[in-house]
């Protein structure tokens, strides 16, 4: 059984796996920031600082903070653009990467089997 478990940690997809959600971490932090406090306080100048936070409505006992809700469905859409924003970005480097890659000249090809054993037959042939 501990043979099994190590192998499967051992596993590519796994390690790729945990290396991938360290990262998100580290880049979720990074987008929060730059939503936090770079772009919503220049939407709260745009907008006049409307916050939603505050709207409710109370049905008997219960008061639902509908405000906080939009709050979140508009951070998300803030986030999800940004992050829309980046991938389109990164897919634009890895592209120009690969288009440069593909404009470098390709190293001489060098002879071809049949002229090397041609060659091998005539130096024999001198000999």
């Amino acid at each position: 059984m501990w043979k099994e478990f190590r192998d499967f940690i051992a596993q590519g997809s796994v390690m790729d796996l945990a290396v991938g959600i360290i990262i998100g971490a580290a880049f979720t932090a990074i987008v929060s920031s730059l939503v936090n406090d770079l772009i919503n306080p220049l939407i709260g100048l745009i907008v006049g600082g409307i916050d939603f936070s505050g709207v409710s409505f109370g049905l008997g006992d219960a008061q639902f903070m509908i405000g906080n809700f939009i709050n979140a469905v508009i951070n998300f859409l803030i986030i999800a653009f940004v992050i829309f924003m980046l991938v389109k970005l990164v897919n634009r480097v890895k592209d120009a990467a690969v288009k440069k890659e593909e404009a470098a000249p390709a190293a001489p090809a060098g002879p071809t089997e049949v002229e090397l054993l041609a060659e091998i037959r005539d130096a024999l042939k001198a000999k």
